[in-house]
């Protein structure tokens, strides 16, 4: 195809990312340079029946005359990147200096915030990702040997946890998993124990947060393998039949190296959203157990008294840096496939 007609093709596509993905991370990049600016407190005196107090406001026309000299807020450069909220460099050299063995480095970078998030965000990525892709075979495997006619009903029930939203599915499965939900009051009945909660204990709550994961993104690996099962060759699998392989050795030789290239697909895309974790920890109220980097950019935006964009933005593009580094390894064993087979 001549570079002519092939940049008339592309050129929507290269304007479209440029303005929705290139700007928006040089801009959040910009952002997490700056803080926002220190509040200019006044202090004034209210006088009264009973005598005069002092009390302490916000300047709000100083504030406004900041904000319009640097709208961007107060330039901090790498220092958010580096401080107790984010990579917490002087903390994690003084964790290092001071601590006596392994177990107690661990819990104490563990109370950092920016760790405690990341520690969580990657076991979620790395134990869901794994498990969608594996349950979302095994399901479009047993669907596709279901008879022609019971087909049609299968597939729409195997496809419900994708067709209802993440917030809503984790609040279904939190109000089920409550002292008064019917999971929660069965388990108290199997163990005998009426203050067995799901709730209470946080190592429960990452387990119930991993398994939401994988109920709620299997269906999407599901209708990728259904479909890529649709073409696998028949002559192929003819000639197993023919000599002698089982339904496992089709499946090990035949079926799986055919669809190996739709499973980096969904470990693509599983990757990229899992890393992003965010509303089932809102759903199920987790966040004193179980928060995510996603998390922390929500709580940042939602600060009380004024939104904390740059500690956003800083998360934001630790959060970018982190998903490009797990996409690497899968897409440099892609872009060596490709080599071998050009």
């Amino acid at each position: 195809m001549p570079h002519k007609t092939f940049l008339s093709f592309i050129w929507p596509s290269l304007v479209a990312m440029l303005l929705f993905i290139a700007l928006p991370i040089v801009s959040v990049g910009f952002q997490s340079l700056y803080v926002e600016h220190e509040q200019v407190l006044v202090v004034g005196e209210t006088c009264g029946p009973f005598g005069c107090t002092e009390e302490v406001s916000v300047d709000a026309a100083a504030m406004a005359a900041l904000r319009a000299e640097q709208p961007a807020g107060q330039f901090n450069g790498l220092g958010t990147y580096t401080n107790a909220s984010h990579l917490a460099t002087d903390e994690i050299a003084e964790i290092f200096a001071t601590s006596e063995n392994f177990s107690e480095i661990r819990n104490r970078i563990m109370n950092l915030p920016f760790y405690k998030a990341l520690i969580f965000t990657l076991s979620y990525t790395f134990i869901v990702t794994p498990l969608v892709i594996i349950l979302g075979f095994i399901i479009a495997v047993a669907v596709n040997a279901v008879p022609a006619m019971l087909k049609g009903p299968v597939i729409f029930f195997s496809l419900i946890p994708m067709l209802v939203t993440p917030l809503v599915g984790s609040l279904v499965l939190f109000w089920m998993i409550d002292s008064r939900g019917i999971i929660g009051a069965a388990l108290q009945s199997i163990f005998g124990d009426p203050s067995l909660s799901l709730k209470a204990s946080p190592t429960l709550t990452w387990i119930t947060l991993f398994v939401y994961g994988v109920w709620h993104s299997a269906p999407f690996a599901f209708v990728v393998f259904y479909a890529g099962l649709q073409t696998v060759p028949r002559d192929t699998m003819e000639s197993a039949m023919v000599d002698g392989a089982n339904r496992w050795e089709r499946i090990r030789f035949v079926t799986i190296p055919y669809l190996m290239p739709l499973a980096t697909f969904i470990a693509l895309m599983q990757l990229m959203d899992n890393f992003r974790v965010f509303e089932p920890i809102i759903g199920f109220s987790a966040a004193a157990s179980a928060t995510s980097l996603s998390y922390l950019i929500y709580n940042d935006l939602r600060a009380a008294e004024s939104p904390l964009f740059g500690s956003a933005a800083a998360t934001s593009m630790l959060t970018i840096i982190g998903v490009i580094i797990l996409l690497l390894p899968v897409l440099r064993q892609n872009w060596r496939e490709f080599n071998r087979k050009t």
